[in-house]
């Protein structure tokens, strides 16, 4: 359910910005969207699991408020970092 350490480090390393780069918002993005996919297969299997699609809802919450501010301030990272991340919109 979780995103590994390795996987992880992977998504940093590719839509960092800068070298040591882990906290800029296409960082972010990357790694609540692999989030967001590993509580969606976990959901196909466990459908009664209320209390996790409470953290999902507020995962796709965040993930929405943080592309909005990347659209905000650069258009065309928000557009490269959507179609990396291959997300609607």
């Amino acid at each position: 359910m979780s995103i590994t350490a390795t996987r992880k480090k992977e998504l940093i390393e590719e839509f960092a910005i800068n070298k040591g780069d882990t906290g800029s918002t296409e960082v972010q993005v990357a790694v609540l969207t692999e989030r967001i996919v590993n509580l969606t297969e976990h959901f196909k299997t466990n459908k009664k699991d209320h209390h996790s699609r409470r953290g999902l809802i507020i995962l796709v919450g965040r993930r929405r408020s943080l592309l909005d501010y990347l659209k905000r301030k650069n258009k065309a990272s928000y557009e490269a970092t959507i179609k990396k991340l291959g997300l609607r919109k």
